[in-house]
Formats: structure tokens, C-alpha cells, sequence
């Protein structure tokens, strides 16, 4: 999501389960973005890598996910103001769901455990152009977690910028980041531009040559996506 509030949740085993019941390659794997219990939008995602260093996911154009309406409304229009109503909308927590399908980019989302970011790379048309993206947020489970974040953009010539900083400090203002959160992601910025320095972790160089196998069939939301 672009909304600059991520709350990420992988369905499946909790993380004590984690090292005995990683997900396979080529399954699917559920990633949901969940606030105070409450799915947020929830995304069929094909498994690339599931290790205990690292949780790797692809979705691609043509994926059929479930996510907020305003998150969705906003895209479709670019109207900024439905898109802040995403913020009150979290505070308040009531929001109405809608499908949409996932367009112009393939995403890698690249997940190390027991941090305060994911990394995901964008990659436009035949992948030679792309982007790197941070989103900062709790640690990913494997149960219903919640995460309100400040997102950072990495372009891919090595270059960064601080986006989302109204949202951000929106979010502070209505409860929705506390004290503690605001804490940990000022610690996990230093620690992503430290690794983004060295080309370590999930911005190691062979990352950004991957490329999706245009035959691979999309995902499929299961039944109880918004329950499970």
C-alpha cells in the first residue's frame, strides 16, 4: 500500500512455529495489512522465499486482492482528500472493503524477521526500470499484527527521499502511532540506510536482477481471507 500506514500480516503459522512450517516455494501466502484486529486489505501473494533470514513475495498485474475503499477510490481518482479520510477511517476503526486488481508494477516484498521495515522492489514494464520502497512497521507475524508507519523511497540509483511526513505526523496526532512505535521506526531508518549504504540484507544486488516467470498464474484469494 501507498496510503503511508502499513500493517502487514502474513496468514499462516505464528513466528515460534515459523522454523518448522515455512511456507513452500510457489505457494500462496496471504499478506494482510491489519489495524487493531481489523483487516485493512488483504493480497494473494506467490511465495518466492520463506527462510528464517527472510520472507520474499511476488504479486503482479492481474491479481485480484481486497483492500480499503478509500485506498482503492483514491487510486482510481487521485483525490487527496479520499485518501486522508484512510487516516480517520484507521482512527475511528470502521472502513468498508472492495476488490481490486493490482496494476502497472510487479512487486518483490522482501521481509527480514523481528524488523521495523519491509523492502519491495518495483519493477516497471519489462523489469529494467524499478525502484526500491520502504515501508516501516511492526515486525511481520503469522497472526494479526498492526502497524503504522512513515514511508521512505529508495530510487534505484542508490538516491532517498522521506515521503508521507503529514500522514505520518497525522498519525501520531490520533493515537494511531504511539510513543514506542515512533521509537522503533527512527531506529529502523538508520538501520535501512546503513544497509542500503552496503548493499546488504534485502538490498543485496541480486535482488534487483530477479525477474518474474511471465507464466506463473495469479494467486487466489481464499474464502476466509478476512477471517483467518
Amino acid at each position: 500500500m501507498t496510503v503511508g500506514f502499513n500493517h502487514a500480516q502474513y496468514s499462516g503459522p505464528t513466528m515460534t512455529e515459523q522454523a518448522v512450517q515455512d511456507f513452500e516455494s510457489a505457494s500462496t501466502a496471504v499478506r494482510r495489512d491489519v489495524h487493531r484486529g481489523k483487516v485493512w486489505s488483504a493480497t494473494p501473494c506467490r511465495v518466492v522465499h520463506d527462510t528464517p533470514d527472510l520472507v520474499a513475495l511476488a504479486i503482479w498485474p492481474g491479481i485480484e486482492m481486497l483492500a480499503a475503499t478509500t485506498w482503492t477510490e483514491s487510486l482510481r481518482t487521485g483525490d487527496e482528500a479520499v485518501r486522508n479520510l484512510g487516516i480517520h477511517h484507521l482512527a475511528s476503526g470502521e472502513w468498508e472493503m472492495c476488490p481490486w486488481i493490482w496494476r502497472d508494477t510487479t512487486r518483490l516484498i522482501l521481509s527480514p524477521p523481528d524488523s521495523y521495515f519491509t523492502v519491495s522492489l518495483f519493477f516497471y514494464g519489462d523489469g529494467s526500470r524499478w525502484i526500491w520502497y520502504v515501508d516501516f512497521e511492526r515486525p511481520y507475524r503469522r497472526t494479526s499484527i498492526g502497524y503504522d508507519t512513515l514511508d521512505l523511497i529508495i530510487d534505484s540509483d542508490g538516491t532517498h527521499r522521506w515521503k508521507d511526513e503529514d500522514e505520518y505526523k497525522q498519525g501520531r496526532r490520533l493515537g494511531i502511532i504511539t510513543d514506542d512505535d515512533h521509537k522503533k521506526v527512527s531506529q529502523a531508518q538508520e538501520e535501512v540506510i546503513g544497509l542500503l549504504a552496503c548493499r546488504e540484507g534485502p538490498f543485496r544486488d541480486d535482488w534487483s536482477t530477479w525477474r518474474r516467470d511471465p507464466r506463473w498464474p495469479c494467486p487466489v484469494l481464499p474464502s476466509d481471507a478476512l477471517t483467518s
